[in-house]
């Protein structure tokens, strides 16, 4: 009887700790790959890098103080384990989840809100629903502190059960909706449809595993024994696999627009895809604000600049200038 309890805790959050620390590592290659690839990208895309960062290593903290309470303060103490101690840690840990989750989904959402050429109604929802997905996690924490033991969380089943569903609901929306308005820009040109189905599986492919998980998380919750901790240990990687796709996205700028853009053969020169699938410059409307533009490392400016002495760094817009 005692080691079936310890199965259900202790084993699944160790269990779970174990997966996170593997996802966690592979955020940290991609914080390095796009540091060192990307040193010249913009102020505010570096900024959320680090806050991701920081949070989601605080994540992993608080995880590791839920493993060492059960398996280190409590060893062999199997009433703990059949109580189920509410740890202020485990708290702590599903808010900070909510907030990665949400700084994703909005930057993802202002990627909708520019390939729609600025349809407000579809950017508010998603944002809509980022938010307020943040503002039911809120809630669930000020009433879990509440709660006598991990067990009890399922008195807060309505609540969660709507927080995660309403992160599903955003998760298959926001890569509709891409989907949706990069279909938009084809221009019939191989190379730019190229470009947009890559830009729509990198949509799918990410909406997909986090809203699998999610959709994981939110079955264990609801039909699995309310004595055990499968759910919790499931939600450990949740935020982390948040934070890998806004990382990828990031990452993947440089490789997909010399797919659709930079290696072009039928034409000499740059396009993109802008407003409704018209040719236009590579750098695109200057309303636009260069969303994605990625400046090239000091050694390339160097580099660019004795090839071609006649051409300023400013008016460099090859195979570094992305979507």
């Amino acid at each position: 009887m005692a080691s079936s309890i310890i199965d259900r805790t202790l084993g699944a959050v160790f269990i779970g700790f174990a997966i996170a620390c593997s996802v966690y590592g592979v955020l940290l290659a991609q914080i390095f790959s796009y540091f060192r690839n990307y040193p010249g990208d913009k102020l505010i895309f570096k900024f959320l890098v680090v806050i991701i960062l920081l949070l989601e290593t605080v994540d992993q903290c608080f995880i590791g103080h839920l493993v060492y309470y059960y398996g280190i303060t409590n060893y062999l103490n199997p009433i703990t384990f059949a109580k189920a101690n509410m740890t202020w840690s485990l708290i702590l840990q599903l808010t900070v989840g909510a907030i990665v989750g949400a700084i994703v989904k909005v930057y993802l959402g202002f990627r909708v809100w520019r390939f729609s050429d600025r349809n407000l109604w579809v950017t508010g929802l998603i944002l809509l629903l980022a938010l307020g997905q943040l503002g039911l996690a809120s809630a669930f924490t000020v009433q879990a502190f509440k709660l006598p033991s991990i067990f009890s969380v399922h008195q807060l089943q309505t609540l969660g059960t709507i927080s995660l569903g309403v992160g599903v609901c955003t998760d298959i929306i926001t890569a509709g909706a891409l989907c949706f308005f990069l279909n938009r820009l084809r221009t019939g040109l191989r190379s730019s449809d190229s470009l947009v189905n890559s830009l729509c599986n990198y949509a799918i492919n990410t909406g997909v595993l986090t809203s699998t998980v999610s959709v994981t998380v939110l079955l264990l919750y609801n039909v699995a024994p309310s004595n055990n901790l499968y759910f919790v240990a499931t939600y450990f990687i949740l935020s982390k696999l948040y934070a890998i796709s806004f990382m990828a996205t990031l990452n993947t700028r440089r490789n997909i627009k010399g797919r659709g853009t930079d290696h072009q053969g039928e034409t000499t020169n740059h396009t993109n895809l802008f407003h409704l699938g018209t040719r236009m410059p590579s750098m695109g409307p200057r309303d636009l604000e260069q969303w994605d533009k990625v400046d090239p490392p000091f050694f390339a400016q160097q580099t660019y600049s004795q090839e071609s002495p006649e051409n300023s760094f400013h008016n460099y817009d090859g195979k570094f200038t992305v979507l």
